[in-house]
């Protein structure tokens, strides 16, 4: 099936109900940008076979590294810059994340190239602006834009040409809570990363005592035409070995 068909859903009409028969209500219009997003996020969770895979990431050495480095060089140093270097890093391992589905849907793409997507949540909907060339930007180079074009989405909001031409996109609710999603993708693209709250779990050490580690949940939603199981966990392992390395992402 072409990924630009229009499915003809054999689906019953939407219930219309004058809800004000039960009691007092407002109605609140979708903003501009609300409207368009659904449309889309409609389409894709309709298209494309998702599934997501759950896992968990030791972060406690990357959090250590963190604090340290931000409070060195006077900085704001987020967790997800550290996630969008490692993403890059697996995406270039692993080059059919970094694809996408011609309009046929018979060819995959592979890109040379390795820009990263995130969610901004603006009081006027879901913003995704894009970090291109993350391969060629450190760690504070990427946190620094990330703090620069947040602020700018939610000021001003973006144009759409900082919101084009992603490999994949992260949908992080760390700084609110959760213990795992399912995102969805963001086509063209094949995969999205969900992260939510990173929690202290008791942890066995080699020497068979009780310890304490940081870890972080990751959901990683793929396409199901483009990704099977086996590799999304490989994919997912690869995000957690650079995690547990931080002070290699700094090089």
């Amino acid at each position: 099936m072409s990924t630009s068909a229009n499915l003809q859903l054999n689906l019953p009409p939407w219930p219309e109900v004058d809800f004000s028969e039960f009691g007092a209500v407002d109605t609140i219009p979708l903003s501009r940008i609300q409207k368009l997003t659904g449309g889309y996020l409609s389409r894709n969770a309709v298209v494309i076979p998702h599934v997501t895979h759950h896992d968990e990431v030791d972060t406690t050495e990357l959090e250590t590294v963190r604090k340290q480095q931000a409070e060195a060089r006077g900085v704001k140093l987020t967790t997800l810059a550290f996630i969008v270097k490692a993403l890059e890093r697996a995406l270039r391992q692993f080059p059919q994340f970094n694809a996408s589905l011609d309009a046929s849907g018979q060819n995959l793409i592979l890109k040379k190239y390795f820009n990263v997507g995130y969610a901004v949540d603006t009081t006027k909907g879901l913003l995704v602006p894009v970090i291109r060339d993350c391969d060629k930007k450190s760690v504070f180079q990427i946190a620094e834009e990330i703090a620069a074009v947040s602020a700018q989405a939610r000021e001003k909001g973006l144009p759409m040409s900082q919101m084009t031409g992603g490999c994949m996109s992260i949908s992080s609710l760390g700084s609110i809570g959760g213990t795992g999603f399912t995102p969805i993708i963001n086509a063209p693209e094949v995969a999205i990363l969900g992260v939510t709250r990173s929690q202290w779990k008791p942890y066995r050490e080699s020497s068979g005592e009780l310890g304490w580690r940081m870890m972080l949940p990751l959901s990683l939603s793929y396409d199901h035409r483009v990704i099977n199981g086996a590799d999304a966990a490989r994919f997912v392992a690869a995000i957690g070995e650079s995690l547990k390395q931080p002070l290699d992402m700094l090089d």
